[in-house]
């Protein structure tokens, strides 16, 4: 079963030794249709301007303006309705699915962790890049070199366990850390 979950924050436990924590809310979200396969259109409320052809979707399935996007999910509903989050209560682990931060058009030290040159005067290779070929052969720069390039905002998905699930306000806390920034919206799925 998967669910749309928004990453809260971090946080620790009380007990001890203390466990860090990262806490998720699970979106309210509304079952559209469900196939054969239990794979689901659901609906969830996204901050986002609503547009014409998110109207006509609201008509058809007679959702109120604030469910404003969709996704397809596998869910454990048998019929369109409310999201069932009951199964996240008797969890175990979870696979959470999130966008890394973005960090723009990076260098190769901040990038791939390169060590740069000298900081002294007389050199010019401070937090450059160096050289990038080889000689008369191969004559052009091998695939997959490290270079300067966009860095972050590629989904990752990480394993964690759960510590508890609260149905009433639904908050999710699971142990360790999770990707992405505070308030980024993601999946996550349980693990069988």
């Amino acid at each position: 079963m998967e669910y749309i979950i928004e990453k809260i924050g971090m946080s620790r436990t009380i007990a001890v030794p203390s466990v860090p924590v990262t806490l998720l809310k699970v979106l309210e979200a509304k079952v559209c249709t469900v196939d054969e396969n239990k794979r689901a259109l659901v609906s969830y409320v996204s901050g986002k301007k609503m547009n014409k052809a998110i109207a006509g979707q609201q008509k058809k399935y007679d959702l109120s303006a604030e469910f404003n996007r969709f996704v397809t999910l596998d869910v454990a509903n048998a019929e369109a309705g409310v999201l069932d989050t009951a199964p996240l209560g008797e969890a175990k682990t979870l696979k959470v699915s999130l966008n890394t931060k973005g960090r723009g058009f990076s260098g190769v030290i901040k990038r791939h962790n390169f060590g740069g040159g000298p900081g002294a005067h007389g050199h010019r290779f401070h937090r450059t890049t160096g050289s990038i070929g080889n000689r008369e052969w191969p004559g052009r720069v091998q695939r997959g070199k490290k270079m300067p390039g966009h860095y972050g905002n590629t989904q990752v998905t990480v394993k964690n366990e759960v510590v508890s699930f609260d149905a009433v306000s639904g908050i999710l806390v699971v142990k360790g850390s999770v990707p992405g920034a505070n308030g980024a919206l993601g999946k996550a799925r349980i693990v069988k």
